[in-house]
């Protein structure tokens, strides 16, 4: 299991999200996988940005696994838990307290993603606003697209800075 995982999050991780979103839109229906490959461009965009983002999800829950002292899981083990009883219910719960505000950030990033996906066909907002801009020779639709990006993302970054801060002694952020 290590090692698959390893594989991975280190493939996915390694290769640009483009060239994943590519290879999964145009490479499944070639491969005539069945049921996959009778999918719509939007389902191989979700199916693409999931593997991609999933790999950075996972490194960050395996740092956060890292990052709990040894002593907790010894003295958990001190007191007749098993591995697996240690991991759920002493490990897991402090890693994933911590792991909130990073994969808060990494939430955020296939939100920007989703301007790639058009490389398969399928049509975001981004890509809408060319489209109406090329056809009405303004750029009003693609400033709204982009002030959307910052409405949506902006506040998710505070969200998290808050989050963050609240971690800190005292409130303070370093």
């Amino acid at each position: 299991m290590r090692l698959l995982a390893t594989t991975y999050i280190d493939g996915f991780r390694a290769v640009p999200a483009i060239i994943v979103i590519y290879l999964i839109g145009f490479g499944l229906p070639l491969a005539e996988v069945p049921f996959v490959s009778s999918l719509s461009p939007v389902w191989f965009a979700i199916l693409a940005l999931t593997l991609t983002n999933g790999a950075y999800v996972a490194e960050v829950f395996r740092a956060g696994i890292e990052s709990i002292e040894p002593g907790q899981s010894a003295a958990a083990r001190s007191l007749g838990l098993s591995r697996s009883a240690t991991l759920r219910h002493v490990v897991l719960p402090q890693a994933t307290r911590r792991v909130i505000p990073p994969l808060l950030n990494d939430f955020i990033s296939p939100q920007k993603d989703t301007a790639l996906v058009n490389v398969i066909g399928t049509i975001d907002a981004f890509n809408q606003s060319k489209i109406f801009a090329s056809n009405h020779f303004n750029l009003s639709s693609v400033t709204v697209v982009a002030a959307l990006f910052v409405l949506i993302t902006i506040p998710q970054a505070r969200l998290v800075d808050r989050l963050v801060a609240r971690e800190q002694p005292n409130g303070k952020r370093s």
